[in-house]
């Protein structure tokens, strides 16, 4: 014999704190918030951070032209994608590292949010072109900023970091940011330590991960490692390169906590053949790239 079904009332106090309450907890005891150690946000105002995405799909539908920021380097990422890293996983103070410099898009931020940086660059020229555009920009938060021509991939970049923060008064960073080559898609160069001149997607991810080594050797424990890279279509295959790179971290005692899809918007690749890829694209079977990944990762 089935027993009555018991009607749980809430007491009326317990009503009225549920519909006056204006945040997110509901508690007999008052909520104390931990103190932030990840950024500067002000999480007692947290509704009036609307600045700050927190979904895990970003529409971008214009880079950021401001300032010293140029969409002159082919396969330079645009501006928001550190502006928000940066907000997100540091402080004013912190020293944020970006491994493969380019044009100098995360060091002009971070000038601008008043961290310290320090860019690895390969080619010389990309290089002095980057420390043009970054010292161009006012830096008014007075930080320190240091461009370093070396191969990340090789060891030396360890103590090349090393140094860079000595300068800067700093024992770790806070913050590791790459943005590498998506294998072959793009040549940058004919530097043969170049990563889009790797031979193979193999060789592209152990290449990969010796970067992960060197940039995030100083990286202070439970801080972030942040990788924005795409896919590649080779050979009538997809070739998942991002979640290759994800693997490389992974194997390396970093904790995955977030995947962010962002659009691709104006590639220049494509731009101009835009209904060739179409016709590729229904003929072959696949579908045209729209997006790529940011993989936040939390070391260990």
């Amino acid at each position: 014999m089935n027993k009555p079904a018991v009607l749980h009332l809430f007491p009326q106090v317990d009503i009225t704190k549920i519909k006056s309450t204006k945040d997110l907890e509901c508690s007999s005891k008052p909520h104390k918030r931990k103190p932030n150690q990840i950024n500067d946000l002000d999480l007692e105002n947290w509704k009036s951070l609307d600045h700050i995405w927190t979904d895990s799909l970003w529409l971008i539908p214009q880079r950021d032209n401001s300032g010293s920021h140029t969409g002159e380097y082919h396969g330079n990422f645009v501006p928001q994608i550190p502006r928000q890293i940066i907000q997100r996983y540091t402080k004013k103070g912190d020293v944020v590292v970006d491994g493969f410099l380019g044009s100098g898009t995360t060091l002009i931020e971070s000038q601008r949010l008043g961290r310290h940086g320090i860019g690895i660059e390969l080619l010389p020229g990309v290089a002095e072109r980057a420390k043009q555009l970054i010292y161009g920009e006012c830096n008014e938060h007075n930080v320190y900023n240091e461009i370093i021509v070396a191969n990340s991939a090789d060891v030396g970049a360890k103590g090349k970091i090393h140094n860079a923060l000595k300068k800067a008064g700093k024992e770790n960073s806070n913050l590791v940011i790459l943005h590498p080559p998506y294998h072959d898609i793009i040549r940058f160069s004919d530097n043969p330590n170049d990563l889009s001149n790797t031979c193979s997607v193999e060789d592209f991810c152990n290449s990969f991960g010796t970067v992960i080594d060197n940039t995030t050797f100083h990286l202070q424990k439970d801080k972030y490692l942040v990788i924005v890279i795409g896919d590649k279509y080779s050979n009538s295959e997809w070739i998942p390169l991002g979640f290759y790179v994800m693997q490389e971290a992974l194997k390396r005692d970093f904790k995955l906590k977030s995947i962010v899809v962002k659009d691709m918007q104006g590639n220049r690749a494509k731009q101009n053949q835009q209904q060739l890829w179409r016709y590729r694209a229904l003929n072959g079977g696949f579908y045209i790239f729209k997006h790529e990944y940011i993989f936040i990762l939390k070391k260990q």
